[in-house]
Formats: C-alpha cells, structure tokens, sequence
C-alpha cells in the first residue's frame, strides 16, 4: 500500500464529477481541518464519518488526506471493503505495512521535535500471531500499538479507514483499542463508516467523549447550483436547485449522475428545463444507469432484473432463484452491484435495495411486455412457495394476467382483495381481481369470483358493482353467499339513486331462507342495511323514508331484528321524533348485542342513538366497550366511531381525551376523504372549547369555501367553521356556513337540537348582529323540541340563549331553569357555562353574593375540565363581583387522600367493607369514614355509580353524575 504523504496517489474523483472542493460541506471539512492541525500540533483527535452510500463519505475522506498531506502529515490509508480483506487484522496490516522496514527505509520528513542529524530508527516487521475472527490477544493488540506510537513520536499520523463496517471483527478491534489510547499522541484516527453498518466495536469509538461524529446532510438547493456550474459551465437558475433536490433527495451521488445525465443530452440546468422535460431528464439519468449496466457480465444483468421484479428487501435466495444463478454467484453479482453504486446491500446477507427508484427501472429496460410478465408471474410464484404475504404476492400477479388466471392465483387475489377492501382501499382490490375475470368469460368463471369482484366494484362505480352482482346472483347457490350478493346489491342500487329497485329486493330476500323465521331475518337484515347504507346519500334517504316503516316495538332477539330496530331508532333520534322509544330501543339493542354476534355498525348505531337523545355518559361507555373488539379497527366507519366517541368525551367535557380520539380518527382517513369530515369537526368544536383559536384556524385553512359534498358529516364541519368564524369576529361569514347548515340538516331530517348545535352558534352570531328576534326564533324552536322529546342538554342550551336575547332582570330566571335541567346530567362543559352566564346574569342585577357563590363554582369546574378558555372567563366575571380567589382546589378523584383512594378501589372491585378492613389491616370504621369521605368528595350514592366515575377517572373523562 502506498500512503499520500509518501508520495502516492490520493483517489480521485469518479469520472463525471467535477472538480474541487465538496460543495455543502464546510462545517465538516473544518472540522477535519482542526484535528490535522491539531495533531501537528501534538493533539489526539478521533473523527467518525457517518453516513449512508452516495453521501460523499469517500470525498469528505479525501479531503481529510488531502488537508494531512499539506500539513505533513503521514498518511497511514486502508479501505475496510478492500478485496482480500477478509482474514483477520488484514485491514490492519494493510493500513500499517508503510511501517514496515520496507517503507520507513524511504525518506520522509522529520518530527519537529527530531535532533538535527538523527536518522529514524528502523522497525521490526509488524507482528503476527494466529489470530482467529475477533479474538485477538490483548499482546498482539498492544504490540500493534506500540508501533503506532514509535511512528507517532517520529512524526503525527493520520490513520485513515474508509468503509470500516466492512472490515473484518479484528481490525475493528484494534481501532477500538488505539481510539481508547490516543491521549497524549500527535495521531488524527478518522473511521468512516456505512449509517446502520450495525458494529458495536464502532459503535463503541463513536461513544468515546473525544469523538466527533459527522453526519453529511444532504445537498441544498443552492450546494446543488454550485455543482451544476462546475460541472456544466453554465448558469443555472434559482428554481434548478430546488427542483434537482426533490428528484433526487439530495444525495451526491444521484446529483452527480443527473446532472451528468443532463449535460450529456444537452439539457440546460434550468428549472424549466427539469419541470417541462422532466421525462428527458429522468430518461437521461437512466440511460446512464443502463451504460453501467451493459458494461457489466451477463450474470449480473440478470441479477439486476430479478431484483427490479421482484423489488427492495425481497429475500435473497427468492432474487437468486428467479435470476437462475447459484446463491454464490447471486452475492458476487450484488457486490458488483453494489460496487458501481447502484445498489444499497448489507455485507452479513442482510436486505438490500436500489439507490434510486429510476436505477430499478433501468434495470428492465429493454425488456419486452411477455417476458415481463412471465418474470412476474414466476416471481408471483416463487413469493407464494416462500411464506410472502398475500399482498407482495397479489401485486406480482397484478403484473402478470397470464398468471392471474390459475387456481391458486386467484385465490391469492381474492384474499388480497379483501385486505384491500377492509383497509379502504376497493379500488385497489378492483384492480386485483379484474385480471381473473377476462372480459367475456362471466359466465365460465366461478360465481364466488363474481361476487368479490362486485363487492369491490360497488364501493368504486356502484353501477358496474350492480351489473356484476346481478350476474353473481343468479348464479351462486350458496343461500349465505345469496344473500350477501343481494345486500351488496341493494346498496349498489341505493347509491346510484335507484331507491324502488333497492327496496324490491327486500321481498326478494325472503326467497332465500331455509324457513320462514330465516326469511324474515334476511328481509330484515336487508332492510337495515338499505337504511344504514342511504345515509349517505341525501336524496336517497329522503326517498326511503317516504317508504319505509320506522316501527320501533320490535324484539331485540335476534341480529337481524337488532340491526332493524338501531338503524330505525337513529332516524327518530334525529328527527327528534318519539326519543323516549329510541333510546330504549337503542339499549335493548346493546343490552342483547356483542361484537361477536352483531354488526359493527349495529352496535354504533345505537350507541350514537344515545348521543343524540342527550345521554353522552352512556353513549360514552357503550362506544368504549364497541371500541375493546380487536376487529373494529379494520371496519371502514371506524374513524366515524372515533369520532362520535370523542363527540361523546366533549359533552361529558373530557376535551383531552376528546383531542386523543380525534387524533386517532384522523390518522387512517386517507382512503376516504369524507371519513375525516366527522373527526375534523369534533376537533374543531374542542379546540374553540379550549380557547385554542389559532389551532383550529390552522386546521380548516385548506377547506374550500364552499362544500359541495352532500354528506351530512359536512354538515357538522360548516357547524364548527362558522363557530371558529364567530370566534375570530366574521360574523357574516359565521351566518353563510351556519345558515348553510340549517339548510343541509333540515335536507337531512337531522332536526333534533341534540344532533347539532348549528341553530345555537346560529343564534349567537345574529344577537352579534344586534338581531335579537331571530335568535329568539331559533332558541324558542329548540326549547319546544327539547321539552317534547326530553332533552335536557338541549333544552338547556336553548333556554341559555333565549336568556341572552332577553332583558337583564329576565336572565337570571331562565338561567336557573337551565341550571337545574343540567345538575342531572353529565353535560359538565355545558353545566359551568350555564353557570357563568348566570353569574354574570346576577352581578347585573345587584346580587353580588349569589353571583359570586355561582361564579366561584363555574370557576372551580372549569379548571378541573380543562377548559381555559371559559376557566378565564369564569376568572374575570369573579373578580367583577369583588371576590378575590387563590387557587382552584382539586375535585372529582384528584381530591381523594391516597387512603381514600386505595379504600375506592378496593370498593369497586367488589369486596365488602370488612374484607377491606382484614385487607388493609384497619378497623371496619376507618373503611366507613373513608368511603363516606370518597361518596362526598365525587357527588355520588355509592358503590353503583362510584365504579362509573372511577372508570371515567381512568379514561381521561371528568367526574359528572347523572343519566
């Protein structure tokens, strides 16, 4: 090996790029010039280059050399990934051989502090042990040091390894052992490494305090212009920059080759040039890729072809069977690879992948349709006999409709279809299985097929999933797979409008029972189903229930019967019409149903029947235990049931929990833009509850000003927005969204006023107009429809807002009325606003003692429910009256002592009070006091409602009593 300072050659660089210093690399290059110049100097210093291929691990290394080799020092180099260093301490030897006789016998410049005239000793050869793996003696490893230090002392080293996670477990050892011993000698240890290379001993020099860790970013926009002109000569504009960065990431290595791929088809470096022929550029930077390429034997083109088929991270013995080549030949292949830069392979036989997307597409060019899809479908084949997910393997099938046509096959597809399905994404399992059923062949191919293949259809165009499910119908036998067929089929038909053909099919139905009871249990199933599945279409639902029965007296035997009753029960409930029978019918429905034998959506259903009759604790639990059933979570209306479960939590006034779900329901919206319409809302209204203005405007500054999704979760967002727009002074703006609302949920036949809080935001902002009668109008219509159908919350809010149109004296007594409707509810929010604007309502009247005495309470619940906001407002009417408070107190559980506390839980798991006792070693009498204490400090009777609230407790929801 022959080192820079002795007169050798430093690497230069590839062919292509160009000339001078790295481009966005200051930072690390001063830093590296600082430790050559400390160690001139006769300071240690340890560098790490860390960072992944194509980086410019190698450049910044080069520089290292080239900046030691100016200062005069000796450059001691090896490369970890070298050929023939494998045996062990071959790194090693290689970096310290121009110790040897043989190299110190050249003539080299001297220490500083060398005597004139005095020669530099002559060392003995390196020493040599039999050394296996990475155990090596600790004498070998100090006699390696000591020749370390002998040259030291002649003169400061650079000791200089490129690609150590590659170096065999011996020569990372030794590294480690000089890295702990460097204090004291003139020596720059510099290891540049692989991110991820995965080697302790490497980790371990990182780890050392004297370690600096270099970690190259990406090029800038402006680093990539610099290297456009050098390469180029020519200007480059300021849009290139940018643009070349989001073809390429930012890595050195695509830069480089790019820009050469640019140059090299006479492209200008402009941002015109990349965004108005894009494709040219990109087919420029393949066409180099494809001259590496060629150049290479003809067994490691096939291996490039088989792992652009088959894709990143496939297994390896998968990548060699499909290229035909033995395993060895395989990883020799990758290596090469791996070597021109086009491939990201681990050394240990780990996963590998492709530098670049368009190095994966080069890797097939030339390749003819047929004989990609023969590669696929062989590779389909071979994924399948190794254990690969239905999913890996449907997408080769997608690839190859040849292959997609045999048994196996399409049972693969089938299954990957409905994964497909259940996570969202019908269109993906569309494309799955129209390969196994070519045009023209529905009638030969199995009706189980057709019955997938319209299931997925009928979610993306409900018209072709019609004709298909028509087709499947007819043909399938199976009086389970019948049915199925016909209920997909009436919902396809209720989504394109064809109500009276969707409900014709519920005479139909009955066909297809074994008996009579099965019969009606169908017909009933389907029934439900059309009336679920017309929600979401407006005038479809309309039409229906012009048509339909909404007979609520049914048994809650069986699913069919319960899925029937919750779907009627939820119409009334938003109708507001007979609420009393609703919401019992929607608790026969949980009292008999599970998750095991009932629908997803039966069970939601109801529980959002309870919701809407102003029974959010309940709605609350019931959500909760729908939300335990390990599948619900692969349901497509799962957002809308995170959704209503924190509509639930804000009512209850639980906003943290309310924000969590919310956030929940947000995350796994992407297939269906309209599931996050319902979670957006909710979230808005907690944000605005928690004063949090500036997060809720940021949350609804990209929706459109106008909605034109018809969907009643929309309705809820235009509610949310005109509050957000009251809340930040557009009060005209508030009226168009809330007025629009009103219009939309009256389309809706959503008009109970504890669907929507639309009419009282509505109210609000004319009285902010100084339009007192409209609001009037709007809280007298809520009040009536409250009191017919007993909705306290409702009825409260109504009553609040029809006391702000009132005259002052007329307050106060309209405000107790809504207080007392609340104290037995769980409407905490509501509650403490309802108590402030009493207070307030009092201090104008002169009664400055009951004010204070109610404020002073709204002032207390509004801290423990989180909400600023009002906790503030509460604040300021409080001092208005003269009083001065400290401090909130806790309440709820967070007043319990740690005894009281322990005595709770022990109650709520059911033992006795001298069971307690025996347990905690106390008299029977401290039990009774401290569950006297437990029973004041919650507000509750006993043991019965103390579970409830220690539950709520323990879900983030604030302690409240009541329905």
């Amino acid at each position: 090996m022959t080192t820079a300072a002795e007169g050798g050659e430093l690497g230069r660089a590839d062919h292509g790029r160009a000339a001078g210093p790295p481009v966005d690399r200051d930072g690390e290059l001063t830093l590296l010039s600082a430790a050559v110049r400390d160690a001139a100097a006769g300071r240690p210093g340890l560098v790490v280059l860390d960072a992944p291929d194509g980086m410019g691990r190698t450049t910044l290394m080069n520089g290292l050399l080239l900046e030691a080799h100016a200062a005069g020092l000796r450059v001691l180099r090896a490369d970890g990934a070298a050929a023939g260093h494998t045996a062990p301490l071959s790194t090693v030897r290689a970096l310290l051989e121009p110790l040897s006789d043989g190299a110190t016998r050249r003539p080299s410049a001297r220490h500083p502090t060398a005597q004139p005239g005095e020669e530099p000793p002559r060392h003995d050869v390196l020493p040599r042990s039999d050394v296996r793996g990475g155990d090596v003696p600790h004498g070998v490893l100090d006699a390696l040091h000591q020749v370390v230090r002998r040259a030291a002392r002649e003169r400061p080293l650079l000791i200089a390894v490129d690609d150590a996670h590659a170096a065999e477990p011996a020569s990372l050892r030794f590294l480690a052992h000089v890295a702990r011993r460097l204090a004291g000698l003139p020596v720059v240890l510099c290891v540049a490494r692989r991110s991820g290379g995965g080697s302790p001993l490497l980790d371990e020099i990182a780890a050392l305090p004297m370690c600096r860790v270099l970690r190259p970013l990406p090029l800038t926009p402006g680093g990539i212009g610099l290297l456009a002109r050098r390469l180029t000569g020519r200007d480059v504009d300021d849009g290139f920059g940018a643009a070349c960065r989001a073809a390429t990431g930012g890595s050195p290595l695509l830069v480089t080759h790019l820009l050469t791929a640019l140059r090299d088809a006479r492209l200008p470096p402009t941002a015109d040039a990349l965004g108005a022929l894009g494709a040219k550029a990109l087919e420029g930077f393949r066409a180099c890729v494809v001259r590496l390429l060629d150049g290479q034997p003809t067994t490691v083109r096939r291996a490039a072809r088989a792992l652009a088929v088959l894709g990143d991270g496939t297994p390896r013995e998968t990548c060699a069977r499909l290229a035909a080549l033995d395993p060895g030949v395989f990883e020799r292949c990758l290596a090469a690879l791996g070597a021109v830069g086009l491939v990201d392979a681990q050394a240990d036989g780990g996963t590998w992948s492709f530098v670049h997307p368009q190095v994966r597409a080069a890797a097939v060019t030339g390749v003819s349709s047929d004989e990609k899809s023969l590669l696929h479908g062989l590779a389909a084949r071979l994924l399948h006999e190794s254990g690969a997910g239905v999913t890996e393997v449907a997408e080769q099938l997608r690839q190859s409709p040849e292959s997609a046509t045999r048994p196996w096959a399409r049972a693969v597809l089938r299954e990957a279809a409905r994964e497909m399905t259940l996570q969202g994404f019908p269109d993906r399992a569309v494309e799955l299985l129209r390969p196994c059923v070519p045009p023209g062949h529905e009638g030969t191919c199995a009706p189980e097929l057709l019955l997938d293949l319209g299931l997925a259809e009928s979610r993306v165009d409900p018209s072709a999933g019609a004709a298909r499910l028509a087709v499947a119908l007819d043909r399938l036998t199976c009086p389970q797979a019948r049915l199925t067929a016909l209920s997909a089929l009436a919902g396809a038909l209720m989504r394109s409008g064809e109500v009276s053909r969707a409900t014709a099919l519920i005479d139909r139905s009955r066909e297809y029972g074994t008996d009579s009871a099965a019969a009606a249990s169908s017909a009933q199933l389907l029934e439900a189903q059309l009336l679920l599945v017309a929600t979401g279409h407006r005038a479809t639902y309309s039409r229906l229930l012009d048509s339909t029965s909404l007979d609520l007296g049914l048994p809650g035997d069986t699913a069919a019967r319960r899925a029937l009753l919750a779907s009627r029960a939820v119409v009334c409930a938003a109708r507001a019409d007979r609420v009393a029978e609703a919401r019992d019918a929607a608790r026969t429905v949980l009292a008999h149903g599970t998750p095991v034998t009932d629908a997803v959506s039966t069970l939601g259903t109801a529980a959002s029947v309870l919701l809407y009759t102003d029974r959010p604790r309940e709605s609350a639990e019931a959500f909760r235990q729908l939300l335990d059933a390990p599948h619900v979570t692969r349901e497509e209306a799962y957002p809308t049931l995170l959704a209503l479960t924190a509509e639930a939590h804000a009512r209850l006034g639980a906003l943290g929990e309310a924000l969590r779900t919310t956030t929940a329901a947000l995350e796994g919206v992407t297939p269906a833009p309209r599931l996050a319409a319902l979670p957006l809302a909710v979230r808005l209204h907690t944000l605005l509850d928690q004063g949090e203005l500036a997060a809720a405007t940021a949350l609804v500054q990209d929706l459109p000003g106008r909605l034109d999704d018809e969907a009643w979760q929309w309705n809820e967002v235009l509610c949310a927005r005109g509050r957000l727009r009251l809340a930040s002074d557009d009060v005209e703006g508030a009226l168009d969204d809330l007025t629009e609302c009103g219009r939309r949920q009256r389309a809706w036949h959503r008009t109970s006023p504890a669907v929507s809080s639309w009419w009282y935001w509505a109210g609000r902002s004319h009285l902010a107009r100084g339009d007192r009668a409209t609001a009037r109008q709007l809280a007298d219509d809520a009040i009536e429809s409250a009191r017919a159908g007993h909705l306290p919350c409702a009825l409260a809010q109504g009553l609040e807002l029809r006391a702000a149109t009132e005259a002052a004296r007329h307050r106060p007594l309209l405000l107790q009325e809504a207080e007392a409707v609340l104290a037995t509810t769980s409407a905490a929010l509501l509650l403490a606003r309802v108590r402030v604007a009493r207070g307030r309502a009092l201090h104008r009247c002169g009664d400055k003692q009951a004010a204070r005495a109610v404020l002073r309470k709204a002032w207390e619940e509004t801290y423990a429910l989180g909400a600023p906001a009002l906790h503030a407002e509460a604040h300021t009417a409080l001092l208005a009256t003269g009083a001065r408070p400290r401090r909130p107190v806790p309440s709820g559980v967070d007043a319990l002592t740690r005894s009281e506390r322990r005595v709770a839980k022990l109650a709520d798991s059911g033992l006795t009070n001298a069971v307690i006792a025996r347990t905690l070693c106390v008299t029977r009498r401290t039990v009774e006091v401290h569950l006297t204490a437990v029973y004041r400090k919650l507000n509750v009777a006993g043991r019965r409602e103390l579970r409830f609230v220690l539950r709520a407790a323990d879900e983030g929801a604030p302690h409240a009593v009541g329905a």
